[in-house]
This record gives structure tokens, sequence and C-alpha cells, in this order.
């Protein structure tokens, strides 16, 4: 991709506020985008979160009234719930070093060292006392992420803040599983009909929030 086309791509991207509800992505799309979900750059690599695509119609509309009421919850293609780790375990880091030994055709043993550096600054470290917060950083790299190789693809997208994480979680029924609602993002193709899409993009200036040193 040549650099002028990433910036159309991102020039015609918005926050998606009407999906046209009978258009679909297709399988080779969607898969391409939940895989971009986890090849997402995480600290350590820790992935501390986990990714709830909803498509099941009913329980979406079971989210809408926890949603303020916003209709990209029920019309987009896909829905995706990203949930954050609530507290960093050593069973975390153990859970990682064990599949990165694997990926890697090596001992655990011998990211003995790798092990240790996460355990006393994720879990036991000045890091692990604000772990929560963390991971919900984490989580958010993963949410532009999506977003950019979405628009990349021509796909639209919505990020959803406006939303009650205490009541998706009541209904994704997440208590108890070491995740919680942090952020939603709806996905799929705009409505004809929504204005948004062609407001002016506006943002600041490069030197507003560019500085050069």
């Amino acid at each position: 991709m040549e650099a002028k086309e990433l910036l159309k791509a991102l020039e015609w991207r918005y926050a998606t506020k009407r999906f046209d509800n009978t258009k679909k992505l297709p399988a080779d799309i969607w898969d391409a985008l939940e895989k971009s979900l986890i090849l997402t750059p995480t600290s350590y690599g820790l992935q501390p979160y986990k990714f709830i695509v909803l498509t099941d119609a009913k329980k979406r509309a079971e989210l809408v009234p926890h949603s303020w009421n916003q209709t990209q919850v029920v019309d987009c293609s896909h829905y995706v719930v990203f949930t954050s780790r609530t507290q960093m375990e050593e069973a975390d880091v153990d859970r990682w070093v064990k599949r990165l030994a694997e990926m890697r055709g090596v001992s655990t043993d011998s990211l003995g060292g790798y092990r240790g550096m996460m355990v006393s600054n994720i879990v036991h470290g000045e890091r692990g006392k604000m772990s929560p917060e963390w991971a919900k950083q984490q989580t958010y790299i993963a949410l532009g992420n999506l977003m950019t190789c979405a628009a990349v693809i021509g796909v639209d997208a919505c990020p959803m803040e406006g939303i009650v994480p205490r009541e998706y979680d009541r209904v994704l029924n997440l208590a108890n599983t070491g995740y919680a609602t942090l952020v939603a993002c709806a996905l799929g193709y705009r409505a004809a009909d929504d204005k948004y899409a062609k407001v002016p993009k506006a943002r600041f200036t490069a030197s507003d929030l560019i500085q050069k040193i």
C-alpha cells in the first residue's frame, strides 16, 4: 500500500452513525479483521483482553438499552465487545510463557528470566498495583488497530464508549471470569442516508499536535 492510499482510507473513515442492516461483511473480510485483533501488539505480548464477537440478533438487541439506545448495536454486521483483565496474576504470565515456548519451539525454563521480569513488573511490582488500568490501555491499542485495518479494507466502524459496562457484563455473563467490559466497536457498511458520512473531517493542525525535537 502506498502512503497516499493509507491517508485516503483514513480520510474516508468516520464514526459511522447509521449502518445498512441489509449488508453483512463477507467471511474473508471478517476473518482478516479478526486476525488483526489477534495480531495487535501489546506490552510483553501479554494480550490482557478478550474480544466478544456478537452476531446473535437477540443478544445484541438486549444490549441496546445499555448502549444509550444507539442503533449501531443492532444494525451493524459485526459487533465486538472489548473486555480487559480485571487483575493480572502469575497464571496469566505462565499461560503466555507456555504459549510463547510452544510457538518458538523452546522450553518454558529457557524463558524463566522473561517470566520473572513480567511477574515482578505486571503482577507484583509498581505496575501490578495498577494492572487493571494497564490492561485497559492495552485493550485500546486493539481497538485502534481494528478501526485502522477496517478503514484500509473499506469497512466502516464506530467505536462505542457510550455503553454501560456493568450491564454489558451482566448480559454477557462476565462475572467471575476475570474480564470486564471496556468498550465496543460496531463494524459493517454505512447506510446511504448517514449524513455524517459527508461531514468534513475536523482535526487540529499538525503544528498543534506534533512537536518535533
